[in-house]
């Protein structure tokens, strides 16, 4: 035992961030694995699961109320066989038991709390239960002493529910079976899609739900898409309205930048602080795109301050990037973030009036009695009221911003889960290609390959990926939707650099995936067929804050089918599609990648192939333009292994030949030309 420490338990020698939160709590925790799970065989108890991540809030709450208690820890350890699990470690299990809990009581969260049988059968479960009864709720011992006389004086009820259940799980888990409708690929149904997102559309604060408000980016992108498309307005002005909402709320950092999860409030005030990589990766996809198509400058602004903060805070000196950032410091929620009236003046001096006016500080502060720096108001009624011209206030208020920053920078951080996770190290590369193409920047292209360049130096071990890497050592192998982002991320570093490699290496990986990660159904396993410490082999479909491994998996078939004229990609992806069917239209927010899938392929691709010795500078500004249909290749001269550049030769000029289904319009040879022929070009 640490002479440091009263405690220590099996989770010392672990390397999760989370999971070392937990190593000495006098709970006796196990991780997951094969000693805990004999244990609970063997002395026939039940196992006590508990899941969360290091920057959930609720999960330190509960952690300090219950897990560190040592009288509870007393109850939990006589009685149970207690596993701590990281979800961002585990999201198999997390979504096996999340499933479970959710058809149990309705709902979910976390941290997630849910009893098994010691054959790993879920039969009762809960998120955050108190150290005494209250929100009423039972107190977490009071459910401890029901779970236990439930297991052992009605052991009958207790297998009966969790038979009951698992037989619900799996039959859940028998979709993937695709159904002939061929017609929901149409224009009828692209705009059906629109007005249900409309319908939830907040018009006073943007985003498409009340609070809490999370970034919906597969709706956001949906809508600038389908403005593209359609030239609706209503659709424009939903994405960029929400954007604009958003990049002013205290969701957004309003002085280093960084998106945190979620709003508690329907104006994007009150943010949940944690920061999330997937998040800001995502967010920086959506705003590439809004900038394509707008030519915003704030837009390209808050692209560079959220690309900045990334590698400020999340990024590694090997080039990868960390999981996320805790929402807590020194025990308190946004400590870090927030100010008093006087912390600002202190450091502002003459400028506090103004600058208290335009990000709402008040004396008695704007949230819990401090204040959270947001604009509400746009800058322009600042500019009357202030007799300051734009471009002066938004100077003034930069300045301001930066010597908050440094005063901030003194102050006890929030921890960072400095964990390797490949979905999202994927999404942030993906993010970094396209804002270095539609801003033209080469700097952000340079950094995504390095970047790539770390991950494939460290993850791939027995020539299958990681899921996650620590300490120079990763053991969890990656689960679908690691592999089909990573796929996704080679062919936007393909899009970027022209690279064929990055081509090639999708095409190896998309044939991994068919041989291990297939079902008898169209749908593909979350976890491969070589893993067996699971209860159940789930097909996910469900889009969240990231998208489900199925919808990137169609999306990267479609892609590629299409790339290299390969029917069978193509057809599957259309099938997992029908799989899903109407549940596409009448719930986008849930199937928001699928709904992206259902968009590209109604409406088809723009194939542009770029030959000539001076193909690389016509590709840089082809990708500056807004064609979320494009499949773009380039070389000095025709290739015959790829369909689109078969065939293509040219003496002394560089052509661009414009396609579809590889039938080419007639080569043109400037950008000029090219736009001019181009369908749905907008002009900003």
């Amino acid at each position: 035992m640490s002479t440091e420490n009263k405690y220590t338990n099996k989770l010392v020698d672990e390397s999760s961030p989370y999971l070392l939160q937990h190593a000495h709590n006098p709970v006796n925790w196990y991780p997951w694995g094969e000693e805990a799970l004999e244990k609970a065989k063997t002395e026939n108890k039940p196992i006590l699961l508990s899941i969360g991540y290091a920057a959930c809030h609720w999960c330190h709450v509960m952690a300090h109320e219950s897990f560190e208690n040592e009288e509870t820890a007393h109850i939990m350890n006589d009685w149970f066989i207690n596993i701590k699990v990281d979800r961002e470690e585990r999201p198999d299990l997390d979504q096996i038991y999340m499933d479970a809990l959710q058809a149990m009581n309705g709902n979910g969260g976390w941290p997630l709390n849910v009893f098994l049988t010691p054959e790993l059968k879920p039969f009762y479960g809960g998120t955050y239960f108190p150290p005494q009864r209250m929100y009423n709720r039972l107190s977490w011992t009071e459910l401890l002493a029901t779970i236990h006389d439930a297991f052992y004086n009605r052991k009958d009820t207790v297998d009966l529910q969790a038979n009951n259940l698992m037989q619900h799980l799996q039959t859940a888990n028998t979709i993937g079976t695709p159904r002939s409708n061929p017609g929901i690929f149409s224009q009828e149904h692209l705009d059906a899609l629109h007005d249900e997102i409309q319908r939830v559309f907040d018009s006073e604060w943007g985003g498409f739900s009340q609070a809490p408000k999370f970034l919906q980016t597969f709706s956001l992108l949906y809508e600038l898409r389908h403005y593209y498309y359609s030239q609706d307005v209503s659709a424009l002005n939903a994405a960029t309205f929400s954007l604009d909402k958003m990049i002013a709320g205290g969701i957004y950092d309003q002085i280093r930048g960084g998106i945190s999860r979620y709003s508690t409030d329907k104006k994007w005030q009150a943010p949940h602080f944690e920061k999330m990589l997937y998040d800001n990766a995502l967010f920086i996809s959506t705003l590439s795109e809004a900038y394509a198509l707008t030519k915003n400058k704030n837009y390209k602004c808050i692209i560079e301050q959220s690309i900045a903060f990334i590698n400020a805070e999340l990024r590694s000196e090997n080039n990868g990037f960390y999981s996320s950032i805790d929402a807590d410091s020194e025990g308190i929620e946004g400590k870090f973030y927030t100010w008093t009236r006087k912390d600002i003046a202190d450091v502002l001096g003459e400028d506090t009036d103004m600058f208290c006016k335009i990000f709402d500080i008040w004396e008695e502060g704007n949230w819990e009695h401090t204040n959270i720096l947001w604009k509400p108001e746009r800058l322009e009624k600042f500019v009357v009221q202030l007799g300051i011209p734009l471009e002066d206030l938004e100077m003034k208020i930069r300045v301001c911003s930066d010597k908050l920053l440094s005063v901030r920078n003194k102050r006890i951080r929030p921890a960072t889960d400095d964990k390797f996770i490949l979905y999202w190290n994927a999404l942030m590369i993906k993010a970094l290609c396209q804002a270095g193409n539609v801003l033209k920047n080469e700097k952000y292209i340079e950094q995504a390959i390095l970047s790539m360049d770390f991950l494939e130096n460290n993850f791939i071990q027995n020539d299958q990926w990681l899921h996650s890497w620590k300490n120079n050592s990763g053991k969890i192998f990656a689960f679908l939707d690691d592999y089909a982002s990573l796929i996704d991320c080679y062919i936007h570093l393909h899009e970027s650099t022209n690279h064929l490699e990055y081509l090639n290496k999708a095409i190896k990986w998309v044939g991994y995936v068919e041989k291990n990660f297939s079902s008898l159904s169209t749908l593909f396993f979350y976890t491969s067929k070589s893993q067996t410490d699971i209860v159940l082999r789930k097909k996910d479909i469900y889009d969240s804050a990231t998208a489900s491994g199925n919808a990137i998996m169609a999306t990267n078939l479609n892609y590629l089918g299409n790339a290299l004229d390969k029917k069978e990609w193509k057809e599957r992806a259309a099938q997992m599609l029908l799989s899903i069917g109407g549940g596409i239209v009448h719930y986008p927010i849930s199937f928001g990648q699928w709904a992206l899938l259902l968009q590209t392929i109604t409406k088809g691709y723009n194939e542009i192939a770029i030959v000539g010795e001076n193909y690389k500078s016509v590709i840089r500004n082809i990708n500056e333009i807004y064609i979320p249909n494009k499949i773009l290749f380039g070389a000095i001269t025709g290739i015959n292994k790829y369909p689109l550049l078969a065939d293509k030769s040219t003496k002394d000029e560089t052509l661009i030949y414009l396609c579809e289904n590889y039938n080419c319009k007639t080569p043109v040879k400037t950008i000029e030309a090219f736009k001019q022929i181009l369908p749905n070009y907008t002009s900003a």
